[in-house]
């Protein structure tokens, strides 16, 4: 793995993570009212888009980073259900 392919990993791995800290604020809350079901609807899709590409390619650092960030989505998305609508 190149340098380069090794910081698009950690970058790519820290931007999905910064979804964690409104994961754990809905559920904590019991609240996400403010959340937009739509973004998050619309990023799982580019993600999931974006995480066939990644397999397409043999990409480790799209697929790592597509692969948390869905995640991330999902359970906001999930909070949004139980406790936002």
């Amino acid at each position: 793995m190149s340098v380069l392919s090794t910081l698009a990993t950690i970058s790519g791995s820290l931007m999905a993570l910064a979804n964690f800290p409104q994961v754990y604020k809905i559920y904590k809350r019991k609240s996400a009212k403010d959340i937009s079901a739509i973004t998050y609807s619309v990023y799982i899709l580019g993600a999931l888009i974006w995480l066939l590409y990644g397999l397409e390619i043999k990409s480790v650092p799209v697929l790592i980073s597509n692969i948390i960030g869905i995640i991330a989505s999902i359970l906001i998305l999930t909070g949004w259900f139980l406790y936002g609508r």
